[in-house]
C-alpha cells in the first residue's frame, strides 16, 4: 500500500521517519534494477533498465529478481563451455525494437527523429513496466577507436546537446525517465574504471561538459549518471567539483544522480559529493555507509537530501506509468527503417553509380558475410535483442524485381583456411555485373564494452577483398558497418561508398531503400573521417599510461584538430552526399552586434538544383577574427535539416545564443564573450563553407586577467580600469600630475617583471605593502562586480 505522505511528495516527513539501515537501503537500490521498497512506510520501488538505443529488458533479473552474476556453483558448471555473452550476463531477454546506434542516428542531424526515438522508446518501456531508461550516452567521440562510440552522437557537443535532448524529452514526455551518461570523460574502455582521464579545464568546460549542461537546460533529465573513470585525480562518482559545484550550484540541476554499475568505490565519499543513489545493490557498499553514519563521518544532513531525491524521483516514475501502453511491432520495426535510412551517410559516388537504375542494371553481384548477416550493433549493456531482423539480401531482391538477377557470394570468413577459396570465388563470380554491392565490418568483439578497437581497419580480410573485387570490376559499391570512422586504403578505387554505421533490426531494409533511389541519402557525418591513426588528435598520448590518460589535444577536438594543422582528412566533419543538389544563397543577420544574453537569428535561402527531391543538413559555424585566448579555426554553433522538392527553395533560419560564442577563461573562472570580429559561416560541411557575413561581438565581461603583485606592466596598461588606478595610485604616493603618472607607466610597458619589481628596478622607488594590497583588491574587486552585473 503506497502511504499518503508518498502521494503527497511530503518526503522530509518520510524520512525523518526512517531508520540509518533503512536510509542506507534506500540509496542502494534493490538487486540489479529496482531502487529499495519500504513497505513499513509505504514506499514502492521503481525499475529501470540499460537501453540508449533500445530496451534490454532481462526477464530473470527483473521479473525474477535475481541478482547480477551467478553462484560459484552455477559458474563451475559452465565455465567450460561457449556461451552467448548477452545471455551469460543477463539471461533471457524481452525482445525489443533495436533501434540505430548513436553513431548511426546522429548522422541524422535531425532532433525531431531524435524526439520520435525517444517516444518510441517510452512506449516500449512502458509496456515492459520500466521506468527509467539509463540513456542517452552522449560522451564525446574524442577517438574513434573507443569501445562505446558507437553508443554515442558525435564528436561535438552543439550536436551532441541538441540531440539528446530530443531523446530525452521524447522519453520524459512520455512518462519514462532519462539518465544522461556517462558524467564525466568516458572517452575510452581501457581500464575504463580506474583510468584518470586528465583534462585541463577549458577543455573540460568547452567540449566534454557543454554537451551535458545543454542537454540538461534543454529538456532536465530525470537522472544522469556519473561515470567510471577518474577525472583529474578524482573518482567521478566521488567528485564534489563535478556533481556539487558544477552540475548543482552552476547549472541548477536539482535531479538525482545515480552511479554507473559498481562504478562507486567508497560509498561515504561518493555520497559527502552528490552521488545519490548507488548501483547495483551491494551489501559492502550498504556496510560502509551504514558504518560512517553511525561513526559521525558523514552528516546525516547529505543523507537525507539523498534520500528525497531518491523519493521523488520514484514518485516521478509512479506518476508517469501507464499500464495500458502496448507497441506496435510493426511500426516501430517501420520507424527503424526510417530512421537508419535518414541516418546511413553516402560518402562517395562518381559517375552518378546509384542510385540503381532498374532499366540499366540487369545483373547485380553481391558480396560479403555482413549481406546475410548484417552486424546491426555494438555489444555490451546497450545491446538490444531485436525484434526482427531485416536481411540486406533478401530486401534488395525484393526491390529489384524479376527483371534483374542477383548472384551472392560470401567472400570472407572468419575462419582464415576458408578465406582464399571464398574470395577467389567472388573475383570470378563479380565479373561482368553492372554493380557489385560488398559488404565489411569491422572486427567483432572490438566494438562495445571493455575494449577499444585496435585499428581503423576493417576486420581481417576485408580491406583486402575490396581491392579484389575493385580490380576485377570497376561498378562496385562498397557498404560499411562500422562503430565508428575506419581507414580506406582503397578508397580511390571505387566510386561509390556507403556508412551504415550500426543501424539497428532494419538495416537491411533501409539500405535497399538508399540503394534504389526510394530514399534519398541525407546523413552527414558526425565525427571526423582520419586517412590513417597517425592524423588523430589522440595518436600521441591515447590510450594512456601508468593509469593516466592525458587529454593532450585539448580544445582541439575532432574537426577543430584538423582545421588548425591543416589536416586533410578522408572525409570532413559534416560531410555526406545526396542524389541531388542544393545551392545557398542570401545570408542575413537581424543584428550585426550582439551583446552578452542576446541572440542572432542567421537566416538564408536554401534551393533544390537537382532532379529528385532531398533533404539538406544546413550548418552554422562560428569563425573567430582576433580572439583574446586561443580558438579553433571554425566551430560548429547550430544547425537545420530542409525538406525540398526539385526546383524548390526555402529560407532557414538558425538562432545563435551570445552564450555559445563564448569562451571559457580559466583565470576568471567565467565563460567571457570576446570583443571580436566573428566570421558567420554557412556551411554543407566543416570544408564546405557557402555563405558567410560578419557579426561583431561585444563582451559586457571584465575580460581583463586578476592583478597581482608581480602582473607584468602590459597587462596592467591595456587594462583601462587598473591603468586608471594605478594612475591615481602614483599621483597619491609620489605627489605628482596625472601627466607624469602616465609617463611613469608607459615607461614600464617593456618590463618583464612584475610592476612593483620594475618601479623598484627602473625609479628605485617602493611603497607600502598595506597600500599595494588595498590597490589590487580595489582593481579586482570592481572586476569581480561587473563579473556578476553581466552574469
Amino acid at each position: 500500500m503506497i502511504s499518503e505522505k508518498f502521494k503527497a511528495g511530503d518526503f522530509r516527513a518520510l524520512v525523518a521517519e526512517m531508520t540509518d539501515e533503512e536510509k542506507v537501503s534506500l540509496l542502494a537500490g534493490h538487486r540489479m534494477w529496482k531502487t529499495q521498497a519500504i513497505e513499513r512506510l509505504g514506499i514502492p520501488h521503481m525499475v529501470m533498465t540499460d537501453g540508449t538505443y533500445g530496451v534490454r529488458y532481462s526477464i530473470p533479473q527483473i521479473d525474477d529478481d535475481q541478482a547480477g552474476g551467478m553462484d560459484f556453483a552455477a559458474f563451475l558448471s559452465v565455465v567450460n563451455q561457449r556461451a552467448d555473452h548477452v545471455q551469460t550476463a543477463w539471461g533471457q531477454m524481452k525482445p525489443a525494437t533495436c533501434f540505430p546506434n548513436g553513431t548511426s542516428l546522429a548522422c541524422s542531424w535531425d532532433v525531431d527523429l531524435a524526439h520520435r526515438l525517444g517516444e518510441a522508446l517510452a512506449r516500449e518501456c512502458q509496456e515492459f513496466g520500466v521506468h527509467l531508461l539509463l540513456g542517452p550516452g552522449i560522451n564525446i567521440r574524442r577517438t574513434p577507436l573507443g569501445g562505446r562510440s558507437y553508443e554515442y552522437y558525435a564528436e561535438d557537443p552543439i550536436l551532441t546537446g541538441d540531440f539528446a535532448a530530443g531523446v530525452i524529452s521524447g522519453l520524459q514526455e512520455n512518462g519514462v525517465g532519462a539518465s544522461l551518461k556517462h558524467f564525466a570523460c568516458n572517452n575510452s574502455e581501457v581500464e575504463r574504471t580506474t583510468m584518470d582521464s586528465i583534462v585541463e579545464e577549458r577543455a573540460l568546460r568547452e567540449i566534454y561538459l557543454k554537451g551535458f549542461e545543454r542537454a540538461i537546460r534543454q529538456s532536465e533529465p530525470w537522472t544522469v549518471m556519473s561515470s567510471y573513470n577518474r577525472l583529474n585525480g578524482v573518482q567521478a562518482a566521488e567528485n564534489s567539483w563535478l556533481l556539487t559545484k558544477v552540475l548543482r550550484e552552476e547549472w541548477g540541476y536539482d535531479g538525482l544522480v545515480v552511479s554507473d554499475w559498481h562504478g562507486v568505490k567508497d560509498r561515504p565519499a561518493s555520497l559527502i559529493a552528490g552521488n545519490d543513489l548507488d548501483m547495483p545493490e551491494s551489501e559492502t557498499r550498504k556496510a560502509d555507509l551504514l558504518a560512517a553514519i553511525e561513526a559521525g563521518d558523514v552528516d546525516r544532513a547529505p543523507v537525507d537530501r539523498a534520500c528525497e531525491r531518491v523519493l521523488e524521483l520514484v514518485r516521478k516514475a509512479r506518476q508517469g506509468e501507464n499500464r495500458t501502453v502496448t507497441f506496435d511491432r510493426a511500426q516501430h520495426h517501420a520507424l527503424a527503417r526510417r530512421l537508419a535510412a535518414d541516418s546511413m551517410v553516402l560518402l562517395k559516388n562518381d559517375g552518378g553509380l546509384l542510385p540503381i537504375s532498374q532499366t540499366k542494371v540487369k545483373r547485380i553481384a553481391i558480396v560479403g558475410e555482413g549481406a546475410a548477416a548484417p552486424v546491426i550493433q555494438g555489444s555490451g549493456c546497450a545491446t538490444t535483442t531485436p525484434t526482427s531482423k531485416d536481411v540486406p539480401v533478401d530486401e534488395i531482391r525484393k526491390l529489384a524485381g524479376s527483371d534483374i538477377s542477383i548472384d551472392v557470394f560470401q567472400g570472407t570468413s572468419e575462419i582464415a583456411s576458408e578465406c582464399e577459396v571464398l574470395v577467389n570465388e567472388a573475383v570470378q563470380g563479380v565479373a561482368g555485373a553492372d554493380i557489385v554491392l560488398v559488404f565489411v565490418n569491422t572486427e567483432n568483439g572490438y566494438d562495445g564494452e571493455g575494449s577499444d578497437r585496435r585499428s581503423l581497419g576493417l576486420a581481417p580480410g576485408h580491406d583486402a577483398l575490396v581491392e579484389r573485387l575493385a580490380r576485377a570490376n570497376p561498378n562496385i559499391v562498397v557498404i560499411i558497418s562500422s562503430p565508428d570512422a575506419v581507414a580506406m586504403p582503397w578508397i580511390g578505387k571505387v566510386p561509390a561508398v556507403i556508412e551504415m554505421f550500426f543501424s539497428g533490426q532494419a538495416t537491411g531494409g533501409a539500405v535497399a531503400d538508399i540503394l534504389f533511389g526510394r530514399v534519398n541519402p541525407s546523413g552527414k557525418l558526425t565525427t571526423t573521417f582520419p586517412k590513417r591513426m597517425e592524423d588523430m588528435p589522440t595518436y600521441l598520448t591515447y590510450p594512456g599510461e601508468n593509469g593516466r590518460h592525458v587529454y593532450s589535444e585539448g580544445i582541439f577536438v575532432g574537426y577543430r584538430w584538423y582545421d588548425a594543422r591543416g589536416i586533410e582528412p578522408l572525409f570532413p566533419f559534416g560531410f555526406g552526399l545526396s542524389y541531388t543538389e542544393f545551392a545557398y544563397s542570401n545570408l542575413a543577420l537581424d543584428r550585426t552586434i550582439l551583446r552578452t544574453g542576446e541572440k542572432v537569428a542567421v537566416s538564408f535561402a536554401v534551393t533544390n538544383t537537382g532532379k529528385v527531391g532531398g533533404k539538406e543538413i544546413c550548418q552554422v559555424y562560428a569563425r573567430y577574427g582576433r580572439p583574446r585566448l586561443t580558438r579553433p579555426v571554425r566551430e560548429l554553433k547550430g544547425f537545420a535539416k530542409v525538406e525540398l522538392k526539385p526546383g524548390e527553395s526555402r529560407t532557414v533560419t538558425v538562432d545563435i545564443a551570445a552564450q555559445d560564442l563564448c569562451a571559457y577563461d580559466t583565470a576568471l573562472q567565467a565563460w567571457v564573450l570576446d570583443n571580436d570580429a566573428v566570421t558567420i559561416e554557412v556551411a554543407s560541411s566543416s570544408r564546405d563553407i557557402r555563405l558567410s557575413t560578419e557579426l561583431q561581438t561585444v563582451s559586457a565581461v571584465a575580460v581583463h586577467r586578476r592583478i597581482e603583485r608581480d602582473t607584468q606592466p602590459i597587462f596592467i596598461l591595456e587594462n583601462p580600469a587598473a591603468r586608471r588606478k594605478f594612475n591615481r595610485f602614483l599621483q597619491k604616493q609620489l605627489d605628482i600630475s596625472p601627466e607624469d603618472a602616465d609617463r611613469m607607466l608607459e615607461h614600464c610597458t617593456n618590463s618583464f617583471v612584475g610592476i612593483f619589481t620594475t618601479f623598484d628596478r627602473r625609479f628605485r622607488r617602493t611603497f607600502p605593502k598595506a597600500d599595494i594590497e588595498a590597490l589590487l583588491a580595489e582593481i579586482n574587486q570592481e572586476a569581480d562586480q561587473q563579473q556578476r552585473r553581466a552574469a
